[in-house]
């Protein structure tokens, strides 16, 4: 790539799971943290965006999954093997049944263990720690709707990337520059001209007694005189 900042750009993205379904919800938010909805995607590199998702408590399953569905685990001791149902994890730790639903859509490897999967955020409750980056005037993303329309571009408006007022790294949004800023580019710029002058003037030194040398053991061989004022003549003997 030749702009890579533009490609490695990640947005903050917030969604709302209340009365969502799990399974739409996760097919949703699944390729926001793979980067598939940016013209830079690429399988083996890490483009994605972060994803914030609250009200985590309110999610839907459809039919009779509450009772019938099954979260296994084992232990790693002998007879480990353990389950809950999926009533009784929502009432324990219900951030991990969307967590198991997104990550269960992206393939195990480094590439999620290490960098996709740290930029997955789930809480219970409306409120949530990044502030920051979501202020509290940006829209979450829109529901998926219950049958597949050719419109629907992961939640977004029609040709855009990230919601209005969410922080997007890369410089994409614009930061009041002060004073201060501009003295430390200054600074910065001074230190390296100093430097650059530096390793200029200690070239030169090193070069010029060498270079001397030269000059008088060729000039004695060729009948090299030297004046009063410490200039070069040359005199012919023939």
């Amino acid at each position: 790539m030749s702009f890579p900042g533009r490609t490695v750009q990640r947005a903050w993205h917030i969604v709302d799971a209340a009365s969502q379904t799990v399974g739409r919800l996760a097919a949703n938010v699944a390729p926001l943290l793979r980067g598939k909805h940016k013209p830079t995607y690429r399988p083996n590199g890490d483009c994605g965006d972060y994803v914030i998702i609250v009200n985590a408590e309110k999610v839907n399953l459809s039919g009779n999954k509450w009772n019938d569905k099954l979260y296994r685990w084992h232990t790693g001791y002998p007879g480990g093997l353990k389950q809950r149902r999926a009533k009784e994890m929502l009432e324990r730790k219900p951030e991990e049944i969307l967590k198991k639903a997104i990550l269960g859509m992206i393939s195990r490897n480094n590439l999620r263990h290490k960098y996709i999967e740290p930029r997955l955020k789930i809480y219970t409750g409306p409120n949530h720690p990044h502030a920051g980056q979501l202020p509290v005037d940006v829209t979450p993303l829109k529901n998926h709707p219950r049958r597949r329309e050719g419109t629907f571009n992961h939640g977004f408006d029609s040709g855009k990337y990230v919601a209005e007022n969410s922080y997007q790294g890369g410089g994409v949004k614009n930061k009041k520059r002060t004073w201060m800023d501009s003295i430390k580019r200054i600074i910065s710029i001074v230190d390296i001209v100093y430097e650059l002058y530096y390793v200029y003037y200690s070239i030169q030194e090193e070069t010029q007694p060498v270079s001397a040398q030269r000059i008088n053991k060729k000039g004695s061989q060729k009948g090299e005189n030297q004046n009063a004022s410490g200039d070069y003549f040359f005199h012919n003997d023939g």
